[in-house]
């Protein structure tokens, strides 16, 4: 890999954000999540396969 080619790619690398411990994960993430939880086990229990 030439000093050119890699440019581009270390650039994408820091550009590329895993979600990881490291990001300030906001509270309107934490409060969508817990919905999702709400209503899959809403759903679960409606179509009875608890």
């Amino acid at each position: 890999m030439t000093a050119h080619s890699a440019a581009p790619t270390s650039r994408a690398r820091h550009l590329v954000r895993t979600g990881g411990p490291e990001d300030g994960s906001s509270w309107l993430e934490h409060v969508l999540g817990w919905t999702l939880v709400v209503v899959v086990a809403m759903f679960v229990t409606q179509v009875g396969w608890l």
